[in-house]
């Protein structure tokens, strides 16, 4: 229950990675046939990538996750770009990719807005205008929320840089394998994903970046990716993030209908079995396996805890925060008290997911929270003043 966090590398992406680690194992820069056949391989990815989301092939980058592709798209524009302006529009729901990177950024010389949410994680699009200034450069804004699952209006988003001549990156990481996305028709100028979230290898992503747009280089060292990103390509995980893309986009229908149902069903069964929840992120405009969930009066690390004892794995934000104590800053930033927030839990359904987990986790659940409230004193002064 939390394929948010990773998921499985599907039979079929193992399968098509296993030859490039033993039998087209050659350097793509290399000349010889070996390096030929990695080049081969490579360029095709390219293309396929490109093709999924819209793009030109040479548009593609490939890099080790979300969280460099976020680096390399906002540090990449902000260096290349600051003799035109030094401010930059993101907001207060980004995953911490974004949100350490701009304040890397704003030690740096930088300013940055947070633009704020509503109660359901959307941004306002008229604080979005009245933001930008003569010097902004760059708009980073999620394309679905990692915890709460809320998509923002990005179309309208890429429509207000467009007119603003601004460069408009996006986080795709949860969205990629869920959403089509055309970048041409949604004013994207540079897209972030990771390979991990739809059933793909780990250590491997992609950034899109449109050919007009003046980006630092990332990694300096040698000629690959087009002079922008050095090191020798992992052709076996680059392989395999295209097969992955592929999958997702030829199922994307039947997986999205299958999605809706276990999390519509979930998030009903949750609320009808156990008292005092309020669902968290927009109730429609949401990724389609996403429930996120805040459990009054119950504190979110015992929570966790005790489903893992029941081979319920689960998170209460972002797997990259899963050591910190803190609430969820989503949740903060979408206006939920302290206590409120420290009891949130996110459920994300898979592929692999059946109905029948769904009993088996509100079941669990409930005598969970029962348990942990028996103990809460919070909870008994709310039994008594009833």
């Amino acid at each position: 229950m939390d394929n948010s966090a990773t998921t499985p590398v599907k039979k079929e992406v193992l399968d098509s990675m296993i030859p490039y680690f033993t039998e087209v194992y050659g350097n793509p820069s290399s000349i010889y046939k070996e390096g030929r056949q990695a080049k081969k391989a490579l360029d095709e990815s390219r293309e396929q990538v490109a093709k999924i989301l819209g793009a030109n092939s040479k548009e593609i980058y490939f890099t080790s996750g979300g969280s460099e592709s976020d680096n390399w798209a906002i540090k990449g524009v902000a260096l290349a770009n600051k003799n035109k302006g030094n401010h930059i529009i993101t907001t207060k729901v980004e995953h911490h990719a974004v949100l350490h990177t701009c304040e890397y950024l704003e030690r740096n010389g930088f300013e940055v807005t947070y633009l704020d949410v509503d109660e359901y994680g959307m941004i306002d699009l008229d604080d979005l205008k009245n933001t930008i200034r003569d010097n902004t450069i760059l708009i980073s804004i999620i394309y679905a929320n990692n915890e709460v699952g809320t998509i923002q209006p990005i179309a309208e988003i890429g429509k207000i840089a467009k007119e603003n001549n601004i460069f408009f990156h996006t986080d795709a990481v949860q969205a990629i394998g869920n959403i089509e996305i055309d970048v041409d028709e949604l004013g994207i100028d540079l897209l972030s994903l990771s390979a991990h979230k739809f059933y793909g290898p780990k250590g491997v992503g992609a950034l899109y970046i449109r050919k007009n747009v003046k980006l630092h280089p990332y990694i300096h060292g040698g000629a690959q990716e087009r002079n922008r990103r050095a090191g020798t390509e992992s052709i076996a995980n680059i392989v395999g993030l295209t097969k992955a893309l592929e999958i997702a986009y030829e199922n994307l229908e039947s997986h999205n209908e299958k999605m809706i149902s276990l999390r519509d069903e979930l998030i009903k069964k949750i609320m009808d079995n156990i008292s005092h929840v309020k669902l968290n992120g927009h109730p429609e405009k949401r990724l389609p396996g996403n429930v996120n969930v805040s459990l009054k009066f119950i504190e979110g690390e015992a929570l966790l805890l005790s489903l893992d004892m029941v081979g319920i794995a689960a998170s209460s934000g972002s797997a990259c925060t899963s050591g910190s104590l803190d609430p969820s800053h989503v949740l903060l930033a979408m206006g939920l008290p302290h206590e409120i927030a420290h009891g949130s839990l996110r459920l994300s359904l898979g592929d692999f997911n059946k109905e029948d987990e769904i009993d088996y986790v509100v079941e669990n659940l409930k005598v969970i929270v029962d348990r942990l409230r028996a103990m809460s004193p919070l909870y008994d002064e709310l039994k008594e003043e009833n």
